[in-house]
């Protein structure tokens, strides 16, 4: 088989993966059509949605994120506003519980689904995001929410692409007595924003920094993410880290728990085609028992083959004119 044939069949198997993957989330029973919202409170003024560490079904409506909001003096701040617009309304109801101060901002760290697509909720104080992730909801949340559509169902009923209309870089801003360093990475996505709240000491690591469930791959560059992850690592006065996929945690333990899987990844998919495997091999590679312990290890990890094969297979087999 020519290095050529070869890429094309990766192309094809791995179009093939996401597509199961998606058909699979729409199986299932409908659920409840209440996301069940319940701030906890974390730090001073601070508070975390929490979502599982699950795939997006039609039983949990894509809350797979830890979408948070701070109350300050001068009004609340969101991060991330989850996967539809019942979400972010939802969350909306649950802030409004705890404080009658207006929303002053919202925060969206990059283009995945559940980051961005409540932002109807809170469309009447600016959204903000790094310029990547601005050109990216732009260029492709319109088939971002089809996806969600497809996979979990009403859930999405109303949900609209909202573009964040005020774009960040990296700076130190003030709301109230809160200061809040903005963190501008990028590996996971093009664009990924972390948030350092300097007066509590937690930090929002938006999509760099997985705890406890397996890391997703679709606008990953691992050799940037890894560089991202040191970056995240040599940040001084974090007291709390909250990942947007998984556990909340005192310390940095889950910025090596993501690097070592991200590194054992790149690693193993690069050797198996330097030696001569197909994908089909590659998505029944063995994976070692440290990992055992990550949500939907398997499945994501399929998901990860079928996303990073082809760009590795083009760097490591010969160009044939």
């Amino acid at each position: 088989m020519t290095p050529h044939s070869r890429l094309l069949k990766s192309l094809l198997l791995a179009a093939g993966v996401l597509a199961g993957s998606l058909l699979s989330g729409t199986a299932g029973a409908q659920g409840p059509r209440t996301y069940g919202l319940t701030p906890k409170p974390i730090a001073p003024d601070t508070y975390v949605f929490e979502g599982s560490t699950e795939h997006f079904t039609r039983d949990n409506g894509g809350n797979i994120l830890n979408a948070a909001f701070i109350v300050t003096a001068d009004g609340v701040i969101v991060i991330q506003t989850g996967p539809s617009r019942r979400y972010g309304e939802e969350m909306r109801a649950a802030i409004r519980r705890v404080t009658d101060k207006p929303v002053r901002k919202t925060y969206i760290s990059n283009l995945h689904p559940d980051y961005f697509l409540g932002a109807q909720a809170f469309a009447e104080a600016p959204v903000a995001a790094l310029p990547g992730t601005i050109a990216g909801i732009r260029e492709e949340g319109s088939g971002i929410a089809e996806n969600m559509y497809r996979m979990i169902g009403d859930w999405m009923r109303g949900t609209e692409v909202v573009i964040p209309d005020e774009p960040v870089f990296g700076s130190t801003v003030v709301f109230g007595d809160h200061r809040l360093r903005l963190i501008p990475l990028h590996g996971h996505t093009a664009a990924d924003l972390a948030l350092l709240d300097e007066t509590t000491g937690v930090l929002f690591a938006g999509g760099v920094v997985f705890c406890g469930r397996t890391p997703t791959t679709p606008h990953a560059d691992v050799a940037a993410w890894l560089k991202a992850l040191d970056a995240v690592e040599a940040l001084d006065g974090v007291r709390l880290l909250v990942p947007n996929h998984g556990h909340i945690r005192p310390d940095k333990a889950c910025v090596a728990q993501t690097r070592d899987w991200l590194t054992w990844l790149d690693a193993t998919l690069r050797a198996a085609v330097e030696a001569g495997l197909d994908m089909t091999d590659a998505l029944e590679l063995p994976i070692p028992e440290r990992f055992h312990g990550l949500g939907v290890l398997r499945a994501e990890y399929r998901r990860s083959v079928a996303h990073l094969w082809p760009r590795i297979e083009r760097e490591s087999l010969p160009r044939v004119n």
